[in-house]
């Protein structure tokens, strides 16, 4: 199957499954529910729950058993855009072609949508089914830990904290290895653990990921001073009005492209122990590296 249609089916089958484990529109109070599910359906690429598949399919899983898991990091990282993009952060407009939440529900209501976003991750993380090595609350932690305060939520802090400030190459690494990478590593480390993978291949995976995430950074980077906003679906130029230390603004753009090339590599390499099974993650890792939006 042709990676295309591959990276299609598999986001289908998480909206699909995001739509049942969602309450619908029109529960109380509807405002919320409505603002929920305004954001997570507005698009995007599903990177985080098809990376999550595509982990559990490589260590010889079932996409029905890998779903909670995937369904839970693409709640975990639309709750992030949704704070992300409020006016007491980033302070953005557009997000997936979209106004953002903020300005169709008013901010009040955008932080309220993120947080029940948050919290309906771990809701429906627990009811993923257990292996023998696996168990629910070994998952729940792996969660908790990527978008924590020494992971995800450190790298948004770390971001805010560098605005208009100099910044060298170890600041932005501590940045996107959790505002990004830490994300994109337990998508990949659930995926594995549903197919109730051995501790050498979920180390291989953490490091494939760890790469995989810094190179994705890389290509935002660039991207975001190459490209427009209606090819993004978000506002391009965003960072260096915000006087942001980017990659690109670090090493240069030719530097910074040789830079995403060098970190996919790496992460293709990590995936060396698990053979011809990753075949389908050696794909995504390429077609990340050569993507245009």
């Amino acid at each position: 199957m042709k990676l295309a249609i591959y990276l299609k089916k598999q986001g289908k089958a998480v909206d699909a499954a995001l739509s049942r484990l969602l309450p619908p529109a029109t529960t109380k109070p509807v405002t919320l529910h409505r603002a929920m599910r305004y954001s997570l359906f507005a698009g995007g690429k599903r990177l985080r729950p098809i990376a999550c598949l595509a982990a559990a399919e490589a260590c010889g899983g079932s996409r029905s058993a890998a779903l909670p898991a995937a369904c839970s990091v693409e709640c975990i990282h639309t709750y992030s855009l949704i704070h992300d993009d409020l006016p007491c952060m980033d302070d953005d407009d557009l997000r997936r072609g979209l106004p953002t939440s903020h300005k169709v529900f008013g901010e009040g209501i955008a932080v309220l949508a993120g947080d029940a976003l948050l919290t309906k991750a771990f809701e429906i993380l627990s009811s993923a089914p257990e292996t023998s090595r696996y168990k629910t609350r070994h998952l729940l932690h792996e969660l908790s830990f990527a978008s924590g305060s020494r992971a995800l939520i450190a790298g948004q802090v770390a971001d805010l904290e560098a605005e208009g400030k100099p910044s060298t190459r170890s600041d932005l690494l501590f940045i996107h290895k959790g505002k990004t990478a830490a994300m994109i590593v337990a998508s990949l480390r659930l995926g594995a653990m549903s197919a109730n993978a051995a501790p050498a291949t979920l180390q291989s995976l953490t490091t494939f990921g760890k790469n995989l995430g810094l190179a994705f950074q890389v290509i935002d980077d660039i991207l975001d001073i190459t490209q427009t906003s209606e090819k993004l679906g978000k506002s391009a130029g965003k960072d260096l009005s915000a006087q942001k230390t980017t990659f690109p603004a670090l090493m240069g753009l030719p530097a910074a492209r040789k830079e995403a090339r060098r970190l996919t590599l790496a992460a293709q390499t990590a995936l060396a122990p698990l053979g011809k099974s990753a075949s389908r993650l050696r794909e995504i890792a390429d077609h990340l590296l050569d993507r245009d939006y």
